[in-house]
């Protein structure tokens, strides 16, 4: 499994990519422009990944931002849905949850992230068994 992790804390990346680099190649990029760079570099190359893991509350670019453009840049390459999408936030209000499964994503983690909470989700996209 080919993962990339969005996320502008440090430390929460570290943590994610440590939880995750159990399960194959995991990246971390640190703002949300970066991350769309990461992305479609893979696509555009066909080494594409296969979940990544997105903060919503990142500054110049938030984590709903990123998720269009990923979705809209999926789309002119005809490669829909090519990748599927956790969010990973400390934002647990309905509003914030509705807006992020209306630009598709495939599910939302509440921080603090906890293994057990990303591997649910995983097998629950059966990324894993």
């Amino acid at each position: 499994m080919r993962t990339l992790v969005i996320e502008d804390d440090y430390v929460s990346g570290k943590v994610i990519k440590k939880m995750l680099s159990s399960y194959g190649e995991c990246d971390v990029a640190a703002t949300g422009e970066k991350g769309l760079e990461m992305f479609f570099s893979a696509v555009d190359s066909g080494n594409n990944y296969d979940v990544i893991c997105l903060d919503i509350m990142m500054p110049e670019m938030d984590g709903h931002e990123v998720l269009k453009r990923l979705r809209a840049g999926e789309e002119k390459r005809g490669v829909i849905n090519s990748v599927k999408i956790i969010m990973t936030s400390a934002l647990g209000d309905f509003d914030n949850i509705k807006e992020a499964y209306r630009e598709q994503c495939e599910d939302y983690i509440v921080k603090p992230i906890e293994k057990y909470k990303i591997e649910a989700a995983l097998r629950k996209l059966e990324l894993i068994d």
